[in-house]
C-alpha cells in the first residue's frame, strides 16, 4: 500500500474540512478587523486612528506565529493548537466588543482592554492559522497542493462575506446590545463550525510506542537556527516579504484611485473592488485547478507559477500607472481585472510552494532516500512545518500590516509634495510593480531543490 493511503494523504473532502476552518477564521477576523472598524468610526465618532492602530497591533502580535508553530511541531497532534487558537480568536472578538462598551461609557479603561483584546485576536490567529497550514503541508499530497491552497483561500473569503452578509443584516437597528448579541453569535458559530470540522481529521498522531522512541524535541532557538540557515527557507521569506507588501500596497488606494483620476462615485468605486476579488478567485481556482498536476508535485513547479503571477501583477500595475497618467477613456476596469487575476496565481502558487518547502524540512533532508521513501514520515516525525509556516506567516503579517499604511501615506506624501494625482499614483504603482519583479527575481534564485514525490506515494 502506498505511503499516501496509509497513513497521512488527505483526501478532497477532508480538504473542504478544512477549508470551512479557514473560512472560520476570515469569519471572526471579519468582525475584528472590519465590522468594528466601521462601528468605531461611525456610530461611536471615535479617532480613525483607533481602530487602525488596533488592527496594526493585531498583525504586530502575529510575529508570534513562529512559537505557535514550533509548539505544535512539539506536540503530537496540531488539532488542540487549532482549537485553541479560534478559541481565543472568538473570546478576542467578543472581548473587543465589551472594550468598545467601556470606552463609551467613558472609561480610559476600555482601551487597555481593546488592547488585549486584539493582542488576543493575533494570538488566536496565530495559533490556528498557523498549525493549520503546517497541518496542511504535512498530510496534503503534493499533487493536491495548489488545489488545497485554492480552496483554503477561497473558503476564507468565502467566510468574510457569509459572515459580512449576516451580520450586517442582523446589526439594524444597531444598538450595543444588538452588536454584542451579532458579534457573540457569529464567533460562536465560527467557533463550533471549527471544532467540527477539525475533530477526527488529523492522522499519523504518536503512539505511546512512538513517543518513546521520538528524539526529543528541540528547543525553539535551536529550531529556529536550524531552519534560518537553510538558505532556501531565507529566501522564500524574503520573496513572502516582498510580494505580499506589494500585494496589500494597493488595498487602501485602489478605490481611491478610480475616484480621483476617473470620477467614480462611491458604489462604482466598491463595485471596482468586488471586480479586482472576481479577478483573484479565478486566477486561484485556475491556478488550483492546473496546479494540481504535474508542475504541483515540486516545489520548483510551483516557482513557475509563483513568477508568472508576479510577473503578471507588475504588468497590470504598469497598466495602472499608464492608467494614472492617461485617465478616463483607459479601460480601468479590465486592468483591474486582470490585476486580481495575477494576484490570485501568485497568492495561490505561493501558499501551495510554501506547503512543499515546509513539508520537506532541511535542504537535503528528504535526499538519498530509495525509491518511494522520499516523503514518508513516521508517525510523529516532524520537519518542522509549524516552525516554517510560523516564520512566513510572521513575514506576511509585517508585510500586511506594513503594506495598506506604506501605499497611503506614499499617496499623500506625493501629492502634498507634487500637488499632481497622476503623477503621485503612477509613482506609487511603479514603485509596487518594481517590487512584484524583485519578489519573482528573488524566487527565481532559489535553486530548485529535488523535493520531487513518487506517484506510487502521493497516489
Amino acid at each position: 500500500m502506498s505511503a499516501g493511503r496509509s497513513g497521512t494523504s488527505l483526501t478532497w473532502l477532508e480538504i473542504v474540512r478544512l477549508g470551512l476552518v479557514q473560512s472560520a477564521i476570515g469569519a471572526i477576523v471579519m468582525l475584528a478587523t472590519s465590522l468594528l472598524n466601521r462601528v468605531m468610526v461611525v456610530e461611536y465618532a471615535l479617532p480613525a486612528a483607533l481602530p487602525a492602530g488596533l488592527v496594526a497591533w493585531h498583525y504586530a502580535v502575529q510575529l508570534s506565529r513562529p512559537l505557535w508553530g514550533h509548539g505544535s511541531d512539539s506536540g503530537r497532534r496540531r488539532t488542540p493548537w487549532i482549537i485553541a487558537g479560534m478559541g481565543m480568536l472568538a473570546a478576542g472578538a467578543v472581548t473587543a466588543v465589551w472594550a468598545l462598551g467601556v470606552i463609551a461609557g467613558g472609561s480610559t479603561f476600555g482601551y487597555a482592554l481593546a488592547v488585549l483584546a486584539f493582542a488576543v485576536i493575533g494570538a488566536g490567529v496565530g495559533a490556528a492559522g498557523t498549525s493549520l497550514l503546517a497541518l496542511l503541508a504535512r498530510q496534503v499530497a503534493p499533487d493536491r497542493r495548489a488545489g488545497a491552497a485554492a480552496v483554503t483561500w477561497i473558503m476564507m473569503v468565502a467566510g468574510i462575506a457569509v459572515s459580512a452578509g449576516i451580520a450586517g443584516a442582523l446589526l439594524d437597528p444597531f444598538s450595543f446590545a444588538r452588536l454584542l448579541r451579532v458579534v457573540a453569535g457569529v464567533a460562536g458559530v465560527a467557533l463550533l463550525v471549527a471544532i467540527l470540522a477539525v475533530t477526527g481529521i488529523e492522522r499519523g498522531s504518536l503512539t505511546a510506542v512512538d513517543a518513546r522512541v521520538a528524539p526529543p524535541p528541540a528547543r525553539f532557538w535551536d529550531a529556529l537556527a536550524a531552519m534560518w540557515a537553510d538558505r532556501e527557507a531565507r529566501r522564500f521569506t524574503g520573496f513572502i516579504f516582498l510580494s505580499m507588501l506589494a500585494y496589500a500596497m494597493q488595498d487602501l488606494i485602489l478605490e481611491p484611485f478610480t475616484g480621483l483620476r476617473f470620477g467614480l462615485s462611491p458604489g462604482q468605486s466598491t463595485q471596482v473592488s468586488g471586480i479586482q476579488h472576481g479577478g483573484v478567485l479565478l486566477g486561484m481556482i485556475l491556478t488550483g485547478v492546473a496546479g494540481s498536476g504535474a508542475s504541483g508535485r515540486t516545489a520548483a513547479g510551483m516557482r513557475r507559477w509563483i513568477v508568472g503571477g508576479c510577473a503578471g501583477s507588475a504588468i497590470a500595475l504598469c497598466g495602472l500607472a499608464v492608467a494614472a497618467r492617461v485617465g478616463p477613456g483607459w479601460p480601468i476596469l479590465a486592468n483591474v481585472f486582470a490585476l486580481g487575476f495575477a494576484n490570485g496565481v501568485f497568492a495561490v502558487a505561493a501558499i501551495g510552494a510554501m506547503m512543499a518547502l515546509a513539508s520537506a524540512g532541511p535542504a537535503g533532508k528528504s535526499h538519498g532516500k530509495s525509491h518511494g521513501e522520499s516523503h514518508a514520515k513516521s508517525p510523529g516525525e516532524s520537519h518542522g512545518e509549524g516552525l516554517r509556516m510560523g516564520i512566513w506567516g510572521a513575514a506576511q503579517a509585517i508585510a500586511f500590516g506594513l503594506g495598506g499604511v506604506t501605499g497611503a501615506v506614499a499617496v499623500d506624501a506625493g501629492r502634498a509634495l507634487t500637488g499632481s494625482v497622476p503623477n503621485t499614483f503612477m509613482v506609487v504603482f511603479g514603485v509596487e510593480a518594481l517590487l512584484f519583479l524583485a519578489a519573482a527575481a528573488v524566487s527565481l534564485r532559489s535553486p530548485p531543490r529535488a523535493v520531487r514525490f513518487d506517484r506510487e506515494v502521493v497516489l
